[in-house]
């Protein structure tokens, strides 16, 4: 990815995704917007787990390009929090369309190991994990957090199972 200063701010200068810093601000916002509007919304955990990225740094924009391809609405984002993990933020969603989504970043990873698995040689073991909730006057975000990634790194114990969602109450 050629680095733009224009973009310096809220961009992920390796994998083009959003950072941290405007994840934050922007799924904060969508949380008052929700907690008004009384909607729902769903926080994802994605850890890619690419063996090859070391050797070969391109293949993790690569792996987001094809990730962000199943989100298909301008308002749901992902973002990169740290060298592991990627948030993904989907807004005025349900269960149902949470597990639509979650299918379809399934089916992107599947079109990405095919697609680049033939030219590079790299495994990857991905883990998502999610809540979706409605936010209300006793629940906060923080909570919301803390239980995904503490399921995210549940999920990461477990060897057969690689994706995981609840619905906070």
């Amino acid at each position: 990815m050629i680095y733009s200063f224009r973009n310096s701010g809220f961009r992920d200068p390796e994998t083009g995704v959003y950072n941290q810093i405007y994840f934050m601000e922007v799924f904060n916002r969508e949380w008052h917007r929700h907690l008004r509007e009384k909607q729902s919304l769903a926080l994802l955990y994605l850890c890619p787990h690419i063996h090859e990225t070391v050797k070969q740094p391109h293949l993790l924009e690569l792996f987001t390009n094809q990730v962000q391809e199943a989100l298909l609405r301008a308002t749901d984002l992902i973002a990169r929090l740290d060298t592991n993990h990627f948030a993904l933020g989907l807004f005025n969603v349900d269960e149902q369309g949470t597990e639509v989504v979650l299918k379809r970043i399934d089916e992107q990873i599947k079109l990405f190991k095919e697609k680049y698995g033939k030219d590079h040689n790299f495994s990857i073991a991905y883990k998502l994990a999610g809540g979706i909730c409605t936010p209300s006057d006793d629940k906060n975000i923080e909570a919301l957090f803390v239980q995904v990634e503490s399921l995210s790194s549940k999920l990461e114990q477990e060897h057969d199972q690689h994706q995981a969602l609840i619905n906070i109450h």
